[in-house]
């Protein structure tokens, strides 16, 4: 009887790189790794869903009193009203305090966007000495809190007689909304091209039609966003204010503060009826302002420029 004595060949069995872990291995590793992962996404959802929560719970609260007739140990007012509105109107003269914020921030942003824009164009173009000291004084302050300014600064004022006077208010808000002006413009500027300026010499433009036809076109988007910045800021800047402001020359966030914390008595609604004032005017100038530009789009803007 014939028999083969031909084996199959035993192949060598296949050798792992040293270091090298079974795939078998990896893989409760990387669902350790996808659930960590989840699990932090979730923590920082919950945190961020649990702070909104409290700042919508805490606005509604001031709303639903502003309205109400009496809320004292029931879920819901007994009644609802908007006779606190027109008390608060009346008790702090909301006329004229809404006239003085539009006049303090009006000519605040105007004034920093006249003057910042050239100051960001002479710091991103022109090279001299000390460009960095200069730098570091502008921003200074940004840098520092406004009461270690506003309180030497209100003495100054009032040696000189601008306290209590609307452009002593407008000069103190104008401090710390230059520098925001320059700090936003600069990078800005610099991703205009400069040989925009020598193609418009050699077709003959002078500096206005340079000025007129080619910078400020691109120069819009950055002055409608710093001068959203600064209107936001001027509108709730409380120091610099309360500092220099008289009582003829408060703007609405000051007269919020001695509504509540100044001598009498008054009724909490009337109080919560203001605040609601002071918030749905701040909203809409924010709303009208985005109307005209979008932060998210200039940002945008500046990476597909700088790529």
């Amino acid at each position: 009887m014939a028999t083969d004595n031909h084996a199959a060949p035993a192949w060598p069995p296949k050798q792992r790189p040293p270091g090298a872990q079974p795939v078998n291995a990896m893989k409760p590793r990387k669902m350790r790794g996808s659930l960590a992962g989840r699990a932090w996404k979730a923590l920082v959802w919950g945190l961020m869903a649990f702070f909104l929560l409290n700042v919508m719970l805490l606005i509604a609260t001031v709303a639903v009193n502003s309205v109400a007739t009496r809320w004292f140990g029931t879920p819901l007012p007994q009644g609802f009203t908007l006779h606190w509105y027109a008390k608060a109107w009346e008790d702090f003269q909301l006329a004229s305090v809404l006239w003085v914020t539009v006049e303090v921030v009006g000519a605040v942003v105007l004034l920093s966007v006249a003057l910042g824009v050239p100051a960001a164009y002479a710091l991103a173009r022109v090279r001299f000495r000390g460009k960095r000291f200069a730098l570091l004084v502008f921003l200074l302050p940004l840098m520092v809190p406004p009461v270690t300014y506003g309180i030497p600064m209100a003495t100054v004022m009032y040696k000189v007689g601008l306290a209590g006077t609307l452009p002593g208010v407008i000069l103190a808000n104008l401090v710390p909304a230059l520098p925001f002006v320059i700090l936003v413009m600069t990078p800005f500027i610099e991703q205009i091209d400069p040989n925009l300026e020598a193609a418009a010499r050699i077709f003959g433009a002078n500096t206005w039609r340079y000025f007129r036809y080619v910078l400020l076109p691109l120069l819009v988007p950055g002055m409608l966003a710093a001068g959203l910045l600064v209107l936001v800021r001027t509108i709730g800047m409380f120091e610099l204010t309360f500092f220099t402001a008289g009582p003829s020359t408060q703007t609405l966030v000051v007269a919020l503060y001695y509504a509540v914390f100044s001598t009498g008595v008054r009724a909490p609604q009337s109080i919560d009826a203001m605040a609601m004032i002071y918030m749905a005017i701040t909203l809409v100038w924010v709303v009208i302002a985005l109307q005209f530009v979008s932060p998210t789009q200039l940002v945008s803007r500046v990476k597909q420029e700088r790529q």
